[in-house]
C-alpha cells in the first residue's frame, strides 16, 4: 500500500487531515473506506480495520475532527454535537473521489462511538444532500457502538429519510451508554422504514469501545447511561474486535 498524509477543505472552512492508504498498482479504480475516530481522537481503532481492509483490496482514509478544530481528546474537548462535524466525512468523500484510484461510486464510511453517530447521520438525506452536493453519497455505513439511544431521544438526531445505502451496526451488550438490547432496537427501528437494508451484531461481554486495543479506561459522558451520564469502562475483548473486524471487510466487500 501507498501511504500519504493528506489534507483536504471542508464546506464549514476547516482543513481536515488524514492519512490516506491506495494500493500500489491496481489495475482499475478501488473501493475505498472513510474511518471515523471516537471521542477519545485517533487512538489505533482505525489503523486496527485499515490494515483488513487494505489487506481485501481497499483504500482507507483516517481522518482526525480534533486536530481541524484544535480540540482537546476526550468528552470535555470535543464538539458540541457530531452535527458539527458531518462536513468533515463529505469533504473526505470529495477528496477520495477525485482520487484517480478510488472509484468514487465505491467509498464508504466505518466510525467508532462519535464517528459511528457521524456514520449513521450521513446515511440521511436530510443532512446528506445539503453536503455531497453532486456526488453519489456514501454507499455503505458502519457504525460502531453509536450511542444507540440518542435518536429516539432527541429530535434533532433523528434518523428519518434513509438513502438506502447499507448499514452495519456493531454493539456490545455490557456498553453503559445504552441498554443490552439498544443496538437491535435501532437496526429494527431503522430497517422498518423499508428504504435500506440495516443489520446489528451484538457481541456478548463487549462493553464501549470494545476494538481499542489498549489498556482499559474508565471515562466519565454525559451522554452516557440513556442520558443520565456516568462512567463509561472501555475494554479490550479480543474475541469481538477480531469478530468486528471479519464483519467489517465482509460487509464492504459486499455493498462494494
Amino acid at each position: 500500500m501507498r501511504t500519504s498524509f493528506i489534507s483536504f477543505p471542508t464546506s464549514a472552512g476547516l482543513n481536515v487531515a488524514g492519512l490516506l492508504r491506495t494500493p500500489r498498482e491496481a489495475g482499475d479504480p478501488v473501493g475505498a473506506v472513510l474511518i471515523c475516530h471516537g471521542s477519545d481522537g485517533v487512538d489505533g481503532r482505525g489503523e486496527y480495520y485499515a490494515g483488513a481492509l487494505n489487506a481485501a483490496g481497499f483504500a482507507t482514509l483516517e481522518i482526525d475532527m480534533w486536530a481541524a478544530r484544535s480540540t482537546s481528546r476526550g468528552a470535555t474537548g470535543r464538539p458540541r454535537s457530531p452535527m458539527e462535524t458531518l462536513p468533515d466525512a463529505f469533504g473526505a468523500l470529495k477528496f477520495l473521489g477525485e482520487q484517480p484510484e478510488i472509484d468514487p461510486a465505491r467509498v464508504g464510511i466505518l466510525g467508532f462511538s462519535w464517528g459511528g453517530v457521524v456514520s449513521l447521520l450521513s446515511a440521511t438525506k436530510g443532512r446528506a444532500d445539503p453536503l455531497r452536493g453532486d456526488l453519489a453519497g456514501f454507499a455503505a455505513h458502519v457504525a460502531h457502538y453509536p450511542v444507540c439511544y440518542a435518536y429516539a431521544a432527541d429530535p434533532r438526531m433523528a434518523l428519518t429519510d434513509l438513502t438506502g445505502a447499507p448499514i452495519l451496526i456493531q454493539t456490545g451488550d455490557i456498553d453503559t451508554y445504552d441498554h443490552p438490547d439498544a443496538g437491535e432496537k435501532l437496526a429494527a427501528a431503522l430497517a422498518a422504514q423499508g428504504t435500506a437494508p440495516v443489520r446489528n451484531i451484538t457481541y456478548a461481554g463487549a462493553g464501549h469501545g470494545f476494538d481499542r486495543d489498549l489498556p482499559a479506561q474508565t471515562i466519565n459522558d454525559p451522554f452516557a447511561h440513556n442520558g443520565a451520564g456516568g462512567p463509561v469502562l472501555m475494554e479490550f475483548n479480543k474475541p469481538a474486535a477480531e469478530a468486528a473486524r471479519a464483519e467489517v471487510v465482509a460487509f464492504f466487500t459486499a455493498a462494494f
